[in-house]
């Protein structure tokens, strides 16, 4: 199985920035595509950035480009956010497709249990 652990969440001022760290942990083989999404009452889980496994490829939601930016180590993945705005208020989570044996199979989806992004004045 593949356990992913968020950090980094908290209580941030308009304007301020946070940099979420979520770290794959577990018996696999490979990790490919790690991602952030975020998830409001109103507005359900939504992706906010996501970044292949040869760090070649990153995609952004609209709502984020220019002021978050997406990082991968490895199994690590980052997401500095930077001019953070009450709008960017949300459960933060880490999504990773992984396969757990080398071969033929298919990856499988994996998610973190969250952190916490409030932005309050």
């Amino acid at each position: 199985q593949v356990q992913l652990e968020e950090s980094g969440g908290g209580l941030v001022q308009p304007g301020g920035s946070l940099k979420l760290s979520c770290a794959a942990s577990g018996n696999f083989f490979r990790i490919y595509t790690m991602a952030w999404y975020r998830q409001t009452p109103e507005k359900g889980r939504d992706l906010v950035s996501n970044i292949t496994n040869a760090d070649t490829v990153t995609n952004y939601a609209d709502a984020v480009k220019g002021r978050f930016t997406i990082s991968r180590d490895k199994d690590t993945v980052y997401l500095q956010m930077n001019n953070l705005q009450p709008e960017d208020t949300a459960v933060y989570y880490c999504n990773a497709w992984a396969t757990l044996t080398w071969g033929p199979v298919l990856p499988k989806e994996y998610w973190g249990r969250g952190t916490q992004v409030t932005v309050s004045s």
